[in-house]
């Protein structure tokens, strides 16, 4: 994982992109139409989506819907936003997919449609290096961070069913993150790959949610999208020719 961008993850004020709904018709240099695609993203989940220092969103998933759209001849148009806020987004035309991390659980298939998937993770509960909390047995009593709208949000829920659990949401991680420094939540209940770039970088502690079955992350579309099966191609043509491992070896093996 690029562990730099995770300092500007949390330092950052995210700010929403100003950008035109739908596709739009552009001419390129040699006179032909090239229609611009608007995607949605929440870009506070390094390193599938985050902003450098200079504001700009980067991350896997990022450069993962650059090469697709630009294999389908699209130009890509960003829209940042709540990650809980975005299949609404969806829903209201605002954007014409999305690429943010998203888990293809069954409850969203019943609002949206989901490309091939492209990354399976799993959860872990970060902490702080001296907290008491190693394991999912120490966590009655405790207070657990999540990110509003997020598959680790409904996870929690479940948990709490069974283990006594204060669930505190957050729009965005860093803000979750922050919460934990400052010692007002015991743990954040993240997606793997995210979290362990956090106790790389920031020196914290984390432990498996071993019950955690968390289906895979996938694009999510407007339902009977006409373009998602195109989507879909690409994304299996790329784990067949490798580009996708080369994105994986880039954003999200630890240095």
């Amino acid at each position: 994982m690029k562990k730099k961008y995770l300092l500007g993850a949390i330092a950052v004020v995210v700010i929403g992109l100003l950008a035109a709904c739908g596709q739009t018709d552009h001419s390129t240099a040699n006179g032909e139409e090239k229609k611009t695609i608007v995607m949605g993203t929440s870009a506070d989940f390094p390193p599938f989506e985050t902003r450098d220092n200079n504001g700009e969103i980067i991350g896997f998933d990022i450069e993962l819907a650059k090469q697709v759209t630009k294999e389908l001849g699209y130009e890509l148009e960003i829209k940042d936003m709540n990650f809980d806020g975005l299949i609404g987004a969806l829903q209201a035309d605002t954007v014409d997919f999305v690429a943010s991390g998203m888990s293809a659980t069954e409850k969203r298939k019943q609002s949206v449609d989901f490309s091939a998937e492209y990354h399976r993770s799993g959860e872990m509960f970060v902490t702080l290096k001296d907290s008491k909390i190693k394991s999912m047995e120490d966590l009655n009593g405790a207070k657990v961070g999540v990110q509003l709208g997020t598959i680790q949000e409904e996870g929690a829920k479940k948990l709490a069913e069974s283990t006594k659990i204060d669930i505190k949401t957050l729009n965005k991680v860093p803000e979750l993150i922050q919460e934990l420094k400052s010692k007002r939540i015991d743990a954040v209940y993240l997606d793997r790959t995210v979290a362990e770039g956090y106790v790389s970088e920031l020196g914290l502690a984390a432990f498996k949610d071993e019950s955690s079955g968390t289906p895979g992350m996938a694009m999510a579309f407007p339902k009977d999208s006409e373009i998602v099966d195109k989507f879909s191609k690409v994304i299996e043509e790329m784990k067949k020719n490798g580009e996708l491992e080369k994105l994986e070896k880039k954003w999200l093996e630890k240095e």
